[in-house]
């Protein structure tokens, strides 16, 4: 680097198929980066683990790279900020810091059977008055009971103090201060099933009803904060910032203003609306979260989760074979035969908001002789299309107040103009590409840079948000109409009786 005093930020940013670790600098440019994929296991049908030390390694090993590839030392670092894929859950012994088990991922289904007993109880009003969320498998809660039911000794060890639980962000914490650390912050805590967003901490009764013991959680601190520091890569590194990879993305998308909106196409597909101080609660069964939390101030957000977004393109090309990488699928979309009416339903691992049906399954519809690989490809892009409508409805309905017309996207899926064009289509509004694509790491690195004094505050760093490319509405209205009349039809045959 020309300039050895510009101080970095290096952003943590662990997904739920690769880990990667980017150096900005004090104008938010990119300084250098690295990626590395790791293994999904998947040991029954629903079921879906990640090893965490996988997923430590591949942090720790992209963050040294990223460094050697700069060519610079720690000191020139002023703070690292973390960012994860969320409700993925790792326990650990706390003396030798080795996971009990693989890390139950956010996709796994497997307690199923045990929330829908809860619901069954009558409990789940009781959970979402706390936590804002469902009783869904998609949340912490039951897969730590699982952890700690089927792991032989687990639920002894975790009564006698001698196991941790985190979600990612604490695990690399834990790893990156070698064990000097446990803690988490609002975000990732309110994913959960465990925090109380009203009162800001663990809740007793939902600890009671889930039986897990208190000894296991971590410390719940504000998105910036310190939360210690990692001597791994030479000096002292504060680790300044936290928040779960959909927050973090709000954040890098500088939605700071109450009614702003974002959405992020990665794996899955997540929208959330800052709904400032008010803690809105759903009538359509999204879920109220914490967006941000920043010296001591909570912002809320309604938040709509699709589970299947990218990881439907990446089903196109390893499933099917269809294509061979996914930057091909919008080509291929653009030669589809469109009067053929082909719906792709991607509940590959159940439905998300608004439906929220664990059971329901994948499905195309509308196939006919004449259907090939461009057609099943325009189906799939346009799957995300539709999902995001049926979550931009609902919060519509929900926040009852005016909802910046603009929706912010960011996420891989987002370097196909062609279906950013056929979003703008199907919600009949603008949609914005950022010139900076990674804003989960941005939100990150905003967190530590801003703690740390290295960048500026929230209406600074909001200024510095610039345009890409706008995407406008061109289909005629009524055959949008129509598209989504199919869509609707398609979704109702999928549900679970």
């Amino acid at each position: 680097m020309s300039n050895l005093t510009d101080k970095l930020i290096l952003a943590l940013d662990q997904g739920t198929t690769s880990s990667r670790a980017i150096l900005f600098d004090r104008q938010y440019k990119i300084v250098a980066q690295a990626q590395c994929e790791f293994a999904q296991h998947f040991p029954a049908a629903g079921w879906v683990e990640h090893n965490p030390m996988d997923i430590w390694q591949t942090t720790l090993d992209t963050a040294k790279q990223a460094i050697g590839k700069a060519g610079i030392e720690a000191k020139q670092i002023a703070g690292i900020g973390i960012t994860n894929q969320r409700e993925t859950t790792v326990i650990w012994h706390r003396k030798t810091g080795a996971p009990i088990h693989n890390a139950i991922v956010w996709q796994d289904r497997r307690t199923a059977d045990y929330c829908n007993s809860l619901k069954e109880q009558g409990r789940e009003a009781l959970v979402s008055s706390k936590t804002g969320l469902l009783l869904d498998p998609y949340f912490s809660a039951t897969k730590i009971a699982w952890l700690l039911d089927h792991v032989p000794g687990a639920r002894d060890q975790a009564n006698r103090g001698e196991l941790a639980f985190g979600t990612i962000d604490s695990w690399l914490l834990w790893n990156l201060t070698e064990g000097r650390s446990h803690a988490t912050d609002a975000t990732n805590a309110s994913r959960t099933l465990l925090y109380n967003i009203h009162r800001g901490e663990w809740d007793e009764t939902l600890l009671s009803l889930f039986n897990i013991p208190a000894s296991l959680l971590p410390e719940v601190k504000d998105c910036a904060a310190d939360f210690g520091a990692t001597t791994l890569f030479g000096n002292p590194i504060t680790i300044a910032g936290i928040a779960g990879d959909q927050q973090a993305a709000t954040l890098g998308q500088a939605c700071f203003e109450t009614g702003m909106l974002k959405s992020t196409y990665g794996t899955g597909c997540f929208a959330l609306l800052n709904t400032g101080t008010t803690a809105v609660t759903s009538k359509h069964r999204l879920l109220t979260t914490i967006a941000y939390q920043l010296d001591g101030n909570v912002t809320y957000a309604i938040e709509g989760s699709i589970f299947i977004a990218g990881a439907a393109v990446q089903w196109l090309r390893d499933g099917l074979g269809i294509i061979q990488s996914a930057q091909q699928s919008g080509e291929l979309a653009k030669t589809a035969d469109e009067s053929q009416g082909v719906y792709m339903i991607p509940a590959f691992t159940g439905l998300g908001a608004p439906w929220w049906d664990a059971d329901a399954r994948g499905a195309l519809i509308g196939l006919t002789r004449g259907t090939g690989p461009a057609e099943i490809a325009c189906a799939a892009l346009e799957s995300v299309c539709f999902q995001t409508l049926d979550l931009l409805d609902a919060m519509h309905a929900d926040w009852g107040q005016p909802v910046e017309t603009v929706l912010r996207v960011d996420g891989g899926m987002v370097n196909s103009d062609w279906t950013m064009q056929r979003l703008a289509d199907i919600l009949q509004a603008p949609v914005d590409r950022p010139v900076i694509a990674e804003t989960t790491a941005l939100g990150a690195a905003w967190l530590a840079g801003s703690f740390t004094g290295v960048w500026p505050d929230q209406a600074g760093f909001a200024e510095g948000w610039r345009l890409d490319k706008n995407f406008s509405p061109e289909m005629p209205r009524d055959r949008r109409d129509a598209k989504v009349a199919g869509w609707n039809t398609a979704v109702r045959r999928v549900l679970a009786p």
